[in-house]
């Protein structure tokens, strides 16, 4: 199996940060504050990189369309769009409850905290499963850039 690089390594960042998110959700269920706070930050961080990455790719190599049977490609379709619904949720949750704990409006962040972890652990699911959908169960489609899209080339 030959799999490609970038979106291997974006989706491995996704997972790190909802591994990490999971972890500053144990620890502050012990009260243990600034261990939260770090995880929480370095949950941030993957998710940066991920979007990073995911960008560069999308806007200078193309996204993949699907390469899978046709008659399942609406399912695909609707799957996707519920993904990229999802993450776009949870990353305006997560740059919000991020504000609300840096600032310390701790009402806020404890209310809006859950929340966004359940989202963003549904986006990496999600996430996921489009990857093995893309690259691992069928052969990824057609691959165009935004460029070349909008350049004509």
């Amino acid at each position: 199996m030959n799999l490609p690089i970038l979106p291997t390594i974006s989706t491995t960042f996704i997972v790190l940060s909802a591994i990490s998110v999971a972890i500053g959700w144990v620890l502050i269920s012990k009260r243990n504050l600034e261990a939260h706070k770090k995880v929480m930050t370095l949950a941030a961080v993957f998710a940066i990189i991920f979007f990073i990455i995911y960008a560069s790719r999308t806007i200078f190599i193309g996204n993949t369309s699907f390469g899978g049977p046709d008659d399942i490609k609406i399912y695909y379709t609707i799957f996707l769009i519920f993904h990229i619904t999802l993450a776009t949720v949870g990353a305006v949750l997560g740059l919000t409850t991020l504000y609300y704990g840096y600032k310390n409006n701790l009402e806020k962040h404890r209310k809006l905290g859950p929340v966004t972890s359940i989202i963003w652990f549904f986006t990496a699911i999600t996430g996921v499963a489009v990857y093995l959908l893309l690259y691992v169960f069928y052969h990824g489609g057609e691959t165009t850039s935004v460029i070349k899209a909008i350049l004509g080339y």
